[in-house]
């Protein structure tokens, strides 16, 4: 579970904790990361700590190596990463850089890395993308558009190379939720930022869970998501 800190991968995590659930939690944040274990454990299931920055391989490669420990895999979910809003004029190099290796390369890497273990139970993957891989990108959000459009490639991809081993591949593409990442852009836009009128997170981890928990006749491959609220 990527992302897990906070937001969106947060409300998944504890979503998915029951009695005899072992998740892996994976973000930069140990802080953050020991109060979800501990709530996980709160709901019966045991909460694993990792500190991962998806931007660095060797931290890839020091959680794979770690997981290698755990029979199989059920679930990958790879949620969060890197955004930066600026027009093209002043987006600089570094910016699309650190995007690229944290939302495409590292979340590419791990799910290689990772695939051995999910084929030993026909596990499951969920990508958590964003709405502005489904649409026009609009002004600003170059960069980080084209992240997305291509992690999309790759779950579509995917999905089509697994179909054989059972493994379902999910994508998940919320509008703005509210969260810390998007108090932080409504911040930068210099816009009131109300986060009653947005998506919650455990909205979207309830959609998510939901189609995990389908019966295996059936596969969910794209969820869009958006707020009720459309005037905000």
């Amino acid at each position: 579970m990527t992302g897990a800190s906070s937001g969106i991968g947060r409300a998944i995590a504890l979503d998915l904790s029951a009695p005899g659930a072992e998740i892996c939690l994976l973000a930069r944040r140990r802080d953050a990361l020991e109060s979800v274990a501990k709530q996980v454990r709160a709901n019966g299931g045991q909460g694993h700590v990792f500190c991962v920055d998806f931007a660095c391989d060797q931290d890839i490669e020091d959680f794979v190596k770690s997981a290698r420990a755990f029979d199989h895999l059920d679930v990958l979910v790879l949620c969060g990463g890197a955004i930066f809003h600026a027009n093209t004029e002043h987006a600089t190099i570094e910016q699309f850089d650190l995007q690229y290796r944290s939302n495409v390369r590292g979340p590419y890497s791990l799910v290689q890395a990772l695939l051995p273990l999910l084929r030993k139970q026909s596990g499951q993957i969920v990508f958590v993308n964003s709405s502005l891989a489904t649409r026009r990108a609009s002004c600003g959000n170059g960069q980080f558009t084209a992240t997305q459009c291509a992690l999309r490639a790759i779950a579509d991809s995917l999905r089509d190379e697994l179909q054989a081993d059972g493994i379902r591949v999910l994508s998940v593409y919320p509008g703005r939720t509210a969260t810390p990442r998007t108090a932080e852009l409504y911040k930068q836009e210099g816009r009131p930022y109300h986060p009653e009128l947005l998506m919650q997170p455990e909205d979207v981890a309830t959609m998510v869970t939901h189609a995990l928990r389908m019966p295996r006749t059936a596969e969910v491959t794209d969820i869009s998501m958006r707020s009720a609220v459309k005037s905000y």
